[in-house]
């Protein structure tokens, strides 16, 4: 079969009739980099920001222009510093990394949990030392993390949270919204997530001393912080700024797109929950799971090759699937066998530099074997739909579960 999906896009007369508002007005931004009235931006930012809160149950949200730069900037508002470790699964964007590096601070990487694909809580115990500052959880694939253990552990601790639901905007844990759970979290909106103003983002929390840090980083932050009254020297730890701004496009886009979000999630649910009912009658496929404490969005619908039953290769099973139609991907990210990490030196505080990969820190730091849940499902058994690309409907969901059952008959003849 050769199939063609409708792509997935939400942009409507709604979103363009928004931006030729702006467009009349002549104000695409209204941003400036020091005190005053416009240091937060301009109308529309203002308003993206608030009905952003509202929707999310939370006081603070503060628009970026990429949820990268939300990362950098929230682990800023933490005060991270040269040295300090961050726990963070190895099975995530490479954004997760690199925005640790960005202060100077060392990504730890943990292994992750073969159901959820989320960072592993008994991984997270075992990585913890006295540099531990904070623990960075992804709810992967718009599933949810197992946030119970792993905010247990950070209170033992007294490590910092933050939680990246780039991927899973609107997903809940016990009725919460999984970015509202830690200090800091947020959402990504560059265009293949759920609701999406081109490139974009934004950092919510419920913590004022953090949020006048995430506004401060977001512009030019040496400029203002007398306004927010940051002149101890404590308070000014990552005290520079970047121009992380939103625009006013961005904003309007943004403020229809909001509107959509509960519409769209219903839909990416309808279709997971059509797949993984028409396909759990396949013998060694294994499909996602849920429970009553979890609301997963799917971002990816994931999937895992049961070894013991099926003695085909992935690669086998993956090039059918593409071949007759079925969109696949057929890896993920183990961000620790990057080559950027292989050598990898950190400067900034007294004992360094570190590299990071030798004795004088820890041999084999970022080597194959560290994280064996991640490199397994890469190597042997996960292929995932990248649903967030498509608009199906019930004809392309129909084609995609025959080719699965096609193929499973030539499984079961050889």
């Amino acid at each position: 079969m050769k199939i063609k999906y409708k792509k997935f896009n939400t942009i409507d007369q709604k979103e363009i009739n928004s931006v030729i508002k702006v467009m009349k007005s002549g104000i695409l931004s209204q941003f400036l980099g020091k005190d005053g009235q416009f240091f937060l931006g301009g109308k529309k930012v203002k308003e993206f920001e608030r009905k952003i809160e509202k929707y999310f149950d939370v006081k603070y949200a503060i628009t970026v222009n990429s949820w990268t730069s939300g990362l950098i900037a929230a682990f800023g508002a933490i005060g991270l510093e040269p040295g300090d470790e961050v726990i963070l699964p190895t099975w995530t964007m490479s954004a997760c990394a690199m925005s640790i590096l960005n202060w100077n601070a060392i990504p730890i990487f943990a292994d992750i949990d073969l159901e959820t694909y989320n960072i592993d809580p008994d991984s997270i115990r075992k990585l913890i030392s006295k540099k531990t500052k904070a623990i960075l959880v992804v709810d992967i694939f718009g599933k949810v993390a197992d946030y119970n253990r792993i905010l247990k552990i950070a209170k033992q601790y007294n490590l910092k949270v933050i939680c990246d639901s780039a991927q899973a905007p609107g997903a809940k844990y016990r009725n919460k919204f999984t970015s509202t759970l830690g200090d800091i979290g947020g959402f990504s909106f560059n265009y293949h997530k759920h609701i999406h103003t081109g490139e974009g983002g934004v950092i919510v929390t419920n913590n004022s001393n953090y949020a006048k840090k995430l506004r401060l980083i977001r512009n030019h932050a040496e400029s203002s912080l007398n306004e927010y009254g940051f002149t101890k020297k404590k308070q000014l730890a990552n005290m520079l700024g970047y121009n992380f701004r939103m625009g006013e496009i961005e904003a309007a886009i943004g403020i229809e797109q909001l509107k959509k979000l509960k519409s769209i999630i219903r839909k990416r649910r309808k279709n997971a929950n059509f797949l993984i009912k028409k396909l759990s009658n396949l013998p060694g496929i294994i499909l996602p799971s849920s429970n009553n404490t979890v609301e997963n969005v799917y971002y990816f619908l994931p999937f895992q090759i049961d070894s013991k039953i099926i003695k085909f290769k992935k690669s086998f099973i993956t090039n059918f699937l593409k071949k007759n139609g079925v969109p696949i991907i057929s890896e993920y990210e183990n961000i620790h066998l990057k080559p950027a990490f292989q050598n990898l030196i950190i400067y900034g505080t007294k004992g360094f530099p570190w590299s990071l990969n030798k004795k004088k820190y820890r041999k084999n730091f970022y080597s194959k074997g560290i994280c064996p849940n991640a490199e397994y499902l890469n190597d042997i058994s996960f292929f995932a739909i990248p649903i967030c690309l498509y608009d199906f409907n019930n004809d392309d969901l129909l084609k995609i579960v025959n080719c699965f059952y096609a193929l499973w008959k030539i499984l079961k003849s050889n």
